[in-house]
């Protein structure tokens, strides 16, 4: 029967300022604003009853250690506390603070996979979050650390989990994820995102479905610009029959709102009914596969109303699945 959920199933949802210090001000895209404006969209959805704010937490290194190299970990230190320069090549300052707040973001992560895994809840999400860029090695694109490739690491060698999706529907392609894992064939993605040859990181074509003894068992759709939520549907269709295969343990939802009308940076054109209805569907998933076990993340979306409304709905969700 559907309907909100009772308090005794709540979603988890985390707030906190250690997450939301994550940015790189003004006038960065990322800012440290995005937060706060999610929140006080979902205050005006009165979704009390169904949904429990929780605190964010710090990653530890040996944590960070479970997807990135040493040597990377400690030039992120070195370069928060010098607190100039860049990370990368020109998209990650190295702001001052930032080597604590990116840890904010990957604990942040893992406590909503650790309270999913005690049973507090079947479904969390966390806004600031889904770092998809970072490679093991590096920072890229407005990310330092990977939350989502540490969780992944993390469900497994905490957890015992092997079987983990990763879906991503942000306007940019999870790159970091993609190589992180793309001999891993138990690493199950699946990425609907903006054609790479007309936006950043250039990566994502279909042809590339894994290397090795994963060769085939990744899906990468790109999108062409100005696609709408008619496109978004026909593309989601193949990830819901791929994941319904894949028969995951987990989910991990990298639901970036820059794949929405109207972003500075980005060219589709989705409505937020397109964050709602992945969402939805990944809750029937997960009910099917994984004890209904989903953590959503924010990922990108530069165009506040849109990152807000998207977010939202994607709460609301979590929150109306049955």
């Amino acid at each position: 029967m559907g309907g909100m959920r009772g308090m005794s199933d709540p979603v988890l949802v985390y707030k906190g300022e250690a997450i939301a210090a994550y940015g790189f001000g003004d006038p960065h895209p990322f800012g440290i604003d995005r937060h706060d404006v999610f929140h006080r969209e979902l205050a005006e959805a009165e979704l009390d009853g169904a949904i429990r704010y929780e605190s964010p937490r710090r990653a530890s290194v040996d944590e960070l250690l479970l997807f990135h190299t040493a040597d990377y970990i400690d030039m992120v230190s070195r370069k928060s506390q010098e607190g100039r320069g860049y990370l990368d090549h020109g998209d990650t300052p190295a702001v001052p603070g930032i080597f604590d707040a990116a840890s904010d973001v990957v604990g942040t992560t893992l406590a909503a996979v650790d309270a999913i895994m005690r049973g507090d809840a079947k479904r969390a999400f966390v806004p600031i979050a889904g770092l998809h860029h970072a490679a093991r090695n590096s920072a890229a694109g407005f990310c330092v650390f990977n939350d989502c490739g540490v969780a992944a690491e993390y469900l497994r060698q905490q957890h015992g989990l092997r079987r983990i999706a990763y879906i991503d529907i942000d306007a940019h392609h999870g790159d970091g994820v993609f190589y992180g894992f793309e001999d891993d064939p138990d690493l199950i993605f699946a990425d609907i995102h903006e054609d790479g040859r007309y936006l950043y990181p250039g990566t994502g074509a279909a042809e590339e479905t894994g290397t090795g003894r994963a060769r085939g068992t990744k899906l990468n759709i790109p999108m062409a610009p100005g696609a709408d939520d008619a496109e978004f549907r026909a593309a989601w269709r193949r990830v819901e029959a791929y994941l319904d295969a894949a028969e995951p343990e987990f989910m991990l939802f990298q639901c970036g709102a820059d794949s929405l009308e109207g972003d500075p940076i980005t060219h589709l054109c989705y409505t937020e009914q397109a964050h709602a209805d992945a969402a939805a569907t990944l809750c029937r998933l997960a009910d099917k596969h994984c004890d209904g076990r989903l953590v959503g993340t924010g990922g990108g979306g530069y165009n506040r109303h849109n990152l807000a409304r998207a977010w939202t709905r994607v709460v609301q969700s979590f929150a109306q699945a049955a």
